[in-house]
């Protein structure tokens, strides 16, 4: 399938789970068996294209009305894994965020009372009928949650300067090392008393996890944000690395060690997240 658009749409990053065709339902699996066989598939900026284009008509719909069949695909070892979209719950997650983090006054403006409770109501009565659902992608806007690095190892980083559309940066990792590496994290953090949000943060992305299949990938894609950040700071962003030897050194009982690791990240997206207010 070619893409919707060639011009990107920024500026979004993700932490998707790719599972197996053997984790899902009889009836779903012979879906994504035959989804997997097309030529091409939809990127990630054709899913953020479709999603902005449901904001244009008045008033905005801010969840799909029919749920997506698409899904990203991809092949580990021979196994082939789907992400499915899982646009209309992610839409629902997405806008109780929204409601939380807007003002009153500019969420009634973009997003009418109305509507919304429209959508809330849609929520809860889809929530009964599907009370263990739970989405395979994650999104963050304008960063990348520092909890999230601690799934990866600064080996598993990729950077290609000059992707199809633009430069890529991603992690993928198997799925029993990812809940390694939160379980390892957690250890050290709660053993050092000084883990605070990123603790928590690690409590939230682990109970996640724990609900695919074991021979899943995990991946994070910064996405949309390599539109807005330049060549020279993808190249020295060494996050994942930054935020392993900050929890090694807090197990080590090394705090200067520590301290100057979480201010390197700190730095590094403060300055990204300060794209977001600039003309």
């Amino acid at each position: 399938m070619p893409a919707l658009s060639s011009v990107p749409v920024p500026y979004a990053a993700y932490l998707r789970v790719y599972e197996p065709l053997a984790a899902f339902p009889d009836a779903e699996r012979a879906h994504w068996t035959r989804y997997a066989k097309r030529e091409s598939t939809p990127t990630a900026q054709d899913e953020l294209r479709r999603s902005l284009a449901d904001l244009l008509p008045t008033p905005p719909v801010p969840v799909p009305v029919h749920e997506s069949g698409d899904a990203f695909v991809t092949e580990i070892d021979g196994v082939v894994c789907v992400c499915p979209w899982r646009t209309r719950l992610r839409g629902w997650l997405a806008l109780e965020e929204l409601t939380e983090q807007l003002p009153a006054a500019l969420l009634d403006a973009a997003l009418p009372p109305v509507v919304r409770g429209q959508a809330a109501a849609d929520y809860e009565q889809w929530r009964e009928r599907n009370p263990d659902a739970r989405p395979w992608i994650r999104t963050a806007v304008w960063q990348v949650p520092v909890r999230w690095f601690a799934l990866f190892s600064d080996e598993e980083r990729v950077y290609e300067p000059a992707g199809p559309e633009a430069a890529v940066l991603r992690y993928r990792t198997p799925m029993v090392q990812a809940r390694r590496r939160v379980a390892r994290s957690l250890r050290t953090l709660r053993e050092s008393a000084d883990g605070g949000l990123l603790t928590d943060g690690l409590v939230d992305v682990g109970k996640w996890l724990e609900e695919f299949h074991p021979r899943s990938l995990v991946e994070l894609d910064y996405g949309g944000l390599v539109h807005a950040l330049g060549g020279a700071h993808l190249e020295e962003d060494r996050s994942a690395a930054d935020l392993a030897a900050g929890i090694t050194a807090l197990g080590a009982g090394d705090s200067d060690g520590a301290s100057a690791a979480y201010a390197r990240l700190v730095e590094r997206w403060r300055t990204v997240r300060d794209l977001q207010f600039a003309n």
